[in-house]
Formats: structure tokens, C-alpha cells, sequence
């Protein structure tokens, strides 16, 4: 099972503030065990809402919205995409991870929706552009 783990922004992520070196090397530390274990897909950090902006959908119109975006404990500051045999698993993982934030902090763990998912919908044929498209950006 493929899970997202969001952590979430806190006031200090959202000023820019960077961490510090004894946070980056236990961050790149347990990454490396991610990897080793075989669960790491995908990582990177996010720049503060500020930097950032949203597309609101209606109907056929878009509006673009600059950020900072309000409640910061809805924003997302990183992520890992990690492949794990369960979400039990993904907590243990989870749970080993060094605190994020200089203070407290959440990390969030989503399931991703697979091709089987989606039942009847997911046609032959929309199976075979998802395939076809993973293996384009796969690379990447």
C-alpha cells in the first residue's frame, strides 16, 4: 500500500524558518533508513504559503489566490511517499521519525487510491493511460 505523510506546517514553518543542522542530518538519517528498508518513494519539503497560491474551482471559472493561506495547522510543510505493507507499519515508521518542528508538531498519514479502487470505473482502458503515464514520469 502506498501511503502519503504529510507534516503538517506549523507558525514557524510558515515564517521561512529553516531547520538546523542537527535536525537535517536526523532527517537524512532516517530517510537513509527508509530507503534501505525499501519503503521510500518520494520526499521533499515546502516552501511557506506565502510563497505559494491556489486555483479555487467553480464550474467552468478559476480564481487564483495568493498566499499566505490562514490556519496553519491545515497546511502541509513536507512530505514522504512510502510504499508499506500496511498502515500499521506506516505509524511505526511514523513514530520513529524525528520531531519535524523546533516545538510541537503533526505528521498526517494518508492512503493513496489504487487503480482497484475505483471498481468498474477504472476501465481497461483507463488502466493501461495510468500504467502508461506512471512509467513516463517514473523516471523523472
Amino acid at each position: 500500500m502506498r501511503v502519503m505523510v504529510l507534516v503538517k506546517a506549523t507558525k514557524d514553518s510558515e515564517t521561512g524558518m529553516l531547520p538546523g543542522i542537527d535536525l537535517l542530518e536526523a532527517m537524512g538519517k532516517f530517510n537513509e533508513e527508509l530507503v534501505k528498508a525499501g519503503i521510500l518513494l518520494s520526499a521533499d519539503g515546502l516552501k511557506p504559503s506565502f510563497e505559494g497560491k491556489r486555483v479555487a474551482f467553480n464550474g467552468a471559472d478559476r480564481t487564483v489566490i495568493d498566499g499566505p493561506f490562514s490556519e496553519t495547522q491545515e497546511l502541509v510543510a513536507g512530505f514522504w511517499l512510502w510504499q508499506v505493507k500496511d498502515m500499521a507499519e506506516a505509524v511505526e515508521w511514523v513514530k520513529r521519525c524525528p520531531n519535524p518542528m523546533p516545538g510541537p508538531s503533526e505528521i498526517e498519514i494518508r492512503p493513496l487510491y489504487e487503480m482497484a479502487d475505483f471498481g468498474e470505473g477504472m476501465t481497461p482502458e483507463l488502466a493501461a493511460q495510468e500504467e502508461r503515464l506512471r512509467k513516463e514520469t517514473s523516471g523523472r
